[in-house]
């Protein structure tokens, strides 16, 4: 369905773009981009609103005790994937908090947001959204 432009609900967000720059930091870029809200109008099951719970949960993981001081630290999991054991790290993350969800702490939400975060990362490290050596030159 068309939706002209001025009837639109049009709103600012954000999207970052990190890359090594030529010194061999990392730097962040940070671009407005206009969202159309009503694009999804056909969702009725609130996943608008779980894939916004799920974009803070993960972007909270960043600035957690995981990633180190420092915005380019490696993490934890960078090391797994220098080994070759990311993706079996994420599929097993998967199963522990999937099967506790419901057992420890109740129906947690936090939980199901592991197990959406630790499935994203499993695309990542399974190569469905790779990128050139999983990001690791980014931190040479």
């Amino acid at each position: 369905m068309f939706v002209p432009e001025d009837e639109q609900n049009l709103t600012n967000q954000y999207q970052f773009t990190m890359y090594s720059g030529d010194n061999g930091n990392l730097n962040l870029e940070k671009k407005s981009v206009t969202m159309n809200e009503r694009k999804n109008h056909l969702w009725k099951y609130n996943e608008d609103k779980i894939l916004k719970d799920v974009e803070d949960y993960v972007t909270s993981t960043y600035g957690s005790h995981y990633c180190g001081h420092n915005q380019d630290d490696i993490q934890t999991i960078d090391l797994m994937a220098a080994k070759d054991l990311a993706a079996h790290f994420c599929q097993a993350n998967i199963l522990k908090y999937g099967s506790r969800y419901g057992d420890k702490d109740g129906r947690n939400k936090r939980d199901l947001l592991k197990v959406i975060h630790y499935a994203m990362l499993l695309l990542h490290f399974d190569g469905h959204y790779s990128r050139k050596d999983n990001g690791l030159t980014e931190f040479r």
